[in-house]
């Protein structure tokens, strides 16, 4: 008897323990993605996660924005907040920088970033349309759509479709597998953006519709407008999702009168802030503006996207640019910052803290929210002298010749310089008018530099007063970023697009020199340089014994690109709002680091400093 009561005690424990592993196990499911299969679906008023109602806390963060070895960090961030949900576009100009060649590797690894953001207990919003605005360059699309003869963005046009739908399939073997109804935590997939800010046609977004399911997103499907123009882009039948608009009775009311009469209700973009642009002063937005709006919006139950939670930095030259009939262009800044509840650097904000305030209240009895990392440690590295130098003329090579000038995209270049050369008689003086500059360009005569012509000024023109004999005319032209938004979308070729003339007469017989500056690890510096106004390359080295994130001080220079052991940070430019590049500690080593600097118009600059905190909000209008 003794014995049989001895083996039923540890049976007894055996069955405790199995039943608390089970009620451990369905809350860990109940918050983490990565734990279980799940189902989402809808009811007339909310979405349901595994038939429960589920209330989306999403904020926007894009991987390419952010160093793939931070992505982790940031997530962890983000559920520090108290989000359970993370949005990103998807990039096409990233994932097929040229035809029919696709990049799914390092910092464009999409897959990478979606699984990690499950591992951290996050689900996903998918934004893969071809167009995505985002103040990035082409608003998504890749350069090379411009030189097929006809070819129209955003249209039912049979060459954009064919090459949309060879994108998204590539696209679906990387996502597809990753949606929740295969056992992934991707909730929903964005079908084209705010369409219905730029036309209103459905069968278009009905192709939209079935290009996406051939391609293996069978999951929930919506679209996203603002108020304003929320019916023109609906399509029917799929859930329709508001921006800009946070007041709860007009966010139901108008989602209702599309869905008939039905829920579920969501915010696709809510602006906590907004981003920059070159020229006109830094945005903050205090977070007193946003936190009642928040409050109401969650209490509601209404289900919500941030844009931006965090916003990083945009490198290369993948900024974008605004330009409508009505405005200048707007090309925007390196920095995406965006005043947003994550810092640039993935640090928490004032803006964080009390928006985790407000989460934290409307959160089921006895969740309790993670606690919050503390900020990341930054430095002020040692002051660089950048003694190494190569001017830009050195390394003009074999030129492509034509009769007039040609864009980038007749060269096949996507980004970057285009060094324009051709010869006239002097002896004269006359003005100088480039017909369709896009969008920078630096004028030299026989190599010394004679002006600056800049698109956001709508400046085309300059005055020159030629020695005599023959005369060497050199443009440096820069592509700034191609236009992002509105009608201007079919008129993005970069360089020189029209005639150039000097005192009335065309100038023909050109030189082209292409400088797409894909990675600077090849060039061959020289020590000794002598500044002659023309633009350069210097070369510098820093020693560390430490790494932490910091940030270089461009305030110096004038304008231009750094990188740093090969990484390129972004653009810098004294007019500002931005006189700083954020320099992440991942890109940095302990000992010898390389820096590289392009500089257009201060080539004498030597040296270059760090801080230890950004500087986003000053102006210096040339």
């Amino acid at each position: 008897m003794k014995n049989k009561q001895m083996n039923k005690f540890p049976m007894k424990i055996l069955k405790y323990t199995f039943f608390l592993m089970a009620i451990l196990l369905a809350i860990i499911t109940e918050i983490n993605p990565a734990q279980a299969q799940h189902t989402f679906t809808l009811s007339d008023s909310t979405f349901l996660l595994d038939n429960k109602p589920f209330q989306i806390v999403s904020g926007e963060i894009h991987y390419p924005r952010v160093p793939r070895e931070a992505w982790r960090h940031r997530m962890k961030m983000a559920r520090a907040m108290g989000l359970n949900t993370i949005g990103t576009y998807v990039f096409w100009n990233l994932h097929e920088p040229e035809k029919n060649k696709f990049d799914f590797g390092g910092n464009n690894d999409i897959a990478e970033f979606v699984k990690i953001a499950k591992e951290e207990g996050l689900w996903v919003i998918l934004r893969p349309s071809p167009y995505v605005c985002a103040e990035w360059e082409f608003g998504g699309y890749p350069y090379w759509l411009q030189n097929e003869k006809g070819l129209i963005v955003r249209s039912k046009e049979s060459q954009y479709l064919k090459e949309y739908q060879t994108y998204i399939k590539a696209l679906g073997k990387e996502l597809a597998p990753l949606q929740i109804s295969n056992g992934g935590n991707i909730l929903m997939i964005q079908v084209e953006n705010e369409y219905g800010s730029y036309s209103n046609d459905k069968e278009y977004l009905a192709i939209n519709q079935k290009l996406f399911r051939e391609a293996g997103f069978n999951g929930l499907l919506y679209t996203c407008d603002p108020e304003s123009d929320l019916e023109k882009g609906y399509l029917p039948g799929l859930l329709p999702a508001i921006n800009g608009q946070d007041n709860p009775e007009i966010v139901k009311r108008k989602i209702r009168t599309l869905n008939g009469g039905k829920g579920p209700f969501f915010i696709a973009e809510w602006y906590p802030a907004w981003f920059d642009w070159w020229g006109a002063p830094h945005h903050t937005v205090p977070a007193e503006q946003y936190t009642g709006k928040l409050d109401s919006v969650l209490k509601a139950g209404i289900s919500i996207n941030m844009y931006m939670f965090h916003g990083g930095s945009t490198r290369d030259f993948m900024n974008g640019a605004n330009a409508k009939d009505t405005t200048p262009y707007e090309p925007q800044t390196s920095s995406y910052d965006y005043d947003a509840p994550l810092d640039e650097a993935g640090n928490a904000t004032d803006k964080f803290m009390k928006f985790r305030a407000v989460i934290q209240r409307h959160l089921p009895v006895g969740q309790v929210l993670p606690e919050v990392p503390a900020n990341k440690p930054s430095m002020v590295i040692p002051a660089i002298r950048l003694q190494a130098a190569i001017k830009l003329a050195d390394l003009l090579t074999t030129p492509v010749h034509s009769l007039k000038p040609m864009t980038f995209e007749d060269l096949n270049q996507a980004y970057g310089f285009v060094w324009y050369r051709t010869q006239l008689e002097g002896g004269k003086t006359g003005i100088l008018k480039i017909k369709g500059l896009r969008d920078y360009a630096v004028i030299m005569i026989n190599g010394k530099r004679a002006g600056i012509l800049d698109r956001r000024n709508a400046q085309d023109s300059l005055s020159l007063k030629l020695a005599p004999g023959k005369v060497v005319l050199d443009i440096l032209v820069e592509n700034l970023g191609r236009v992002n938004y509105g009608p201007n979308l079919l008129k993005n070729k970069k360089g020189i697009t029209g005639d150039v003339t000097f005192a009335g007469t065309e100038l023909q017989d050109w030189d082209m020199f292409k400088f797409p500056f894909k990675e600077v690890k090849s060039l061959k510096f020289k020590p000794g340089y002598h500044a002659d106004h023309t633009p350069v390359i210097r070369k510098g080295t820093f020693m560390l014994d430490k790494v932490a994130d910091t940030y270089l001080d461009m305030r110096n220079w004038g304008k231009g690109m750094v990188w740093v052991n090969g990484k390129n940070l972004g653009k810098y430019w004294e007019i500002g709002p931005q006189q700083t590049l954020y320099l992440p500690v991942e890109w940095l080593k302990k000992g010898e680091n390389e820096i590289i600097v392009l500089e257009l118009y201060k080539p004498e600059q030597q040296s270059l400093t760090g801080l230890d905190k950004p500087i986003l909000n000053q102006l210096h209008l040339r």
